[in-house]
């Protein structure tokens, strides 16, 4: 792997970062091509964004995000070339806290190699599966008393379930990027990488700017939402990614169709009858899914539930091109619109 020297990197502190390559050609030999330049690769579609507009306005080359548009992040394997690319990289940006399970192995190997790893996540105050949902378990409380024979079936279902902790997340809850004010801070600490990366301070100044940026964004994005009155702040979504979302935003997480933080697990046909119930007692006007993956289950749940709508939203990817969440700002925008639209009433 070419580096620049510490005394290059001094003279070149004005450097552009190197684009890491595209699909079509050798990644790894991309990430190396220019020896006065900073390669970075970022994971995820959101980080890659976030990465790419900080280099942007610091007047430097392109960031390359490993994993395409509409990829599922709990799904996505590394190739080969791919692991080549992370191991000829300066910089890698991941989420961590267990989402990208399919690069665990090559992050690491990358990281063994020389690569500088960024996971950003665990730097954003991370928070346990389900702190956000604090009267969830009282909306099931009730719920049980209603179906007394219920836990009989969930003592099966945690039998059946005993390994999926496999495919789903333990610990705290990696979907940071649903609150914007998490990714403004984060965009702070990517500046930073990049700046001592590089040893161009102006990483660091736009990383800064992007910030503020973010922190008008969220207080528009509450904006958006204050249209909902707090009886209708109810989520029900495909997976339980809305953690953040919900502690930043005001809601509650009523359920979620499949278990777990991962969309990986599948839900029994317990679980999927205890949430239709809940669904139906709630009188949630919509349901979430993610554009990101298959919405059978949703598409099923909604069918028996009878008279709700399916709202798709960006969850784990950005939009494609022209789809107005094509970057992080209008992800979020977009979700937040759709959001409001559905429940506002």
């Amino acid at each position: 792997m070419n580096r620049p020297t510490p005394g290059a990197a001094l003279g070149l502190a004005a450097a552009a970062l190197l684009l890491a390559g595209c699909a079509a050609t050798d990644p790894a030999a991309d990430a190396a091509a220019d020896p006065s330049g900073v390669s970075v690769i970022a994971t995820t579609t959101v980080w890659g964004d976030v990465a790419d507009q900080i280099a942007t306005c610091a007047g430097a080359g392109g960031v390359r995000t490993l994993m395409p548009v509409g990829a599922d992040p709990h799904d996505f394997s590394a190739s080969s070339k791919d692991v080549a690319a992370m191991a000829a990289a300066d910089l890698v940006i991941a989420n961590g806290l267990g989402l990208e399970a399919g690069l665990e192995d090559a992050l690491a190997a990358a990281e063994r190699d020389g690569t500088r790893l960024l996971e950003v996540a665990p730097e954003l105050d991370p928070l346990p599966f389900g702190e956000a949902h604090q009267d969830e378990g009282e909306a099931h409380q009730d719920e049980g008393e209603e179906h007394q024979d219920e836990g009989e079936e969930h003592q099966d279902e945690g039998e059946q379930h005993q390994d999926e902790g496999e495919h789903g997340h333990s610990g705290d809850d990696p979907h940071v990027w649903l609150d914007v004010a998490r990714v403004a801070t984060a965009a702070t600490l990517i500046g930073d990488a990049l700046a001592e990366q590089s040893g161009d301070a102006r990483f660091a100044q736009c990383g800064g700017q992007l910030a503020e940026e973010l922190t008008a964004l969220d207080g528009e994005i509450t904006s958006t939402l204050a249209a909902i009155p707090a009886e209708r702040r109810i989520l029900v979504t495909d997976h339980d990614a809305f953690g953040y979302f919900a502690a930043a935003y005001d809601f509650d997480v009523a359920g979620v169709v499949v278990p777990g933080g991962s969309t990986l697990a599948r839900p029994s046909s317990a679980e999927l009858a205890a949430l239709t119930e809940t669904v139906r007692q709630s009188g949630v006007p919509a349901i979430f899914a993610n554009t990101a993956n298959p919405q059978a289950l949703v598409d099923a749940l909604a069918a028996e539930v009878g008279d709700i709508e399916v709202v798709e939203l960006y969850e784990g990817s950005l939009g494609e091109p022209g789809s107005g969440a094509d970057t992080y700002q209008g992800m979020m925008r977009t979700n937040a619109e759709r959001i409001s639209a559905a429940l506002a009433g």
